[in-house]
């Protein structure tokens, strides 16, 4: 359970009951985080309304987003984040084993640009001042600028879910389990 209490749908205001729900049942089993965002539900009517229309629009391929966010928050040893994310990455056609090693230079399952994909998210989450010109460069032969922008927004936003999850102590709960994700651990079988 998370350091603080839970806020179901029904305790939120009205605007914001849709987005809540939409944001459970349609974007992905994530009930354990926004029970935590909707004790300020501006961020639930923002953050997670801008999350869905971004995936609506579908500029940025959903496959590179996950690889994205999946090296981002196991780069920051996030397993809440690891777990979902690292579950729809395999939904979305990587083996298991690509998932586990999704950091490691010569990740099997990969493409190269896949690769490109997953050190840029890291790096910037790393030490962003240091990404390679190269990198860059390399980016712009397989994205648009506007592609480049939304990658570096969810891979950077992904760093603060990863700290947000962590200091707040949410972790794998029922819903998160039902969708398949019952081999990972979350923050409280960790002890933490």
């Amino acid at each position: 359970m998370a350091r603080v209490s839970n806020v179901e749908v029904d305790e939120v205001p009205a605007d914001v009951q849709p987005i809540y729900r939409r944001f459970v049942e349609d974007y992905g089993p994530f009930l354990d985080q926004v029970r935590v965002f909707a004790h300020r539900p501006p961020i639930v009517r923002h953050l997670m309304a801008l999350l869905m229309e971004l995936a609506e629009e579908g500029l940025v391929d959903k496959r590179d987003l996950e690889i994205a966010v999946t090296a981002v928050s196991k780069a920051n040893a996030c397993q809440y984040c690891v777990s979902q994310h690292g579950a729809r990455l395999v939904s979305l056609g990587l083996d298991a084993e690509t998932v586990e090693r999704i950091l490691e230079p010569d990740c099997p399952g990969l493409s190269a640009r896949e690769r490109l994909v997953r050190d840029y998210a890291v790096q910037v989450n790393a030490d962003p001042k240091r990404v390679p010109g190269a990198m860059f460069e390399n980016l712009k032969r397989h994205f648009s600028e506007a592609q480049i922008v939304e990658l570096t927004f969810r891979a950077t936003l992904c760093g603060f879910f990863n700290r947000f999850n962590e200091a707040m102590g949410i972790d794998l709960g029922e819903e998160a389990l039902a969708a398949g994700l019952s081999g990972s651990r979350g923050r409280a079988a960790e002890g933490g």
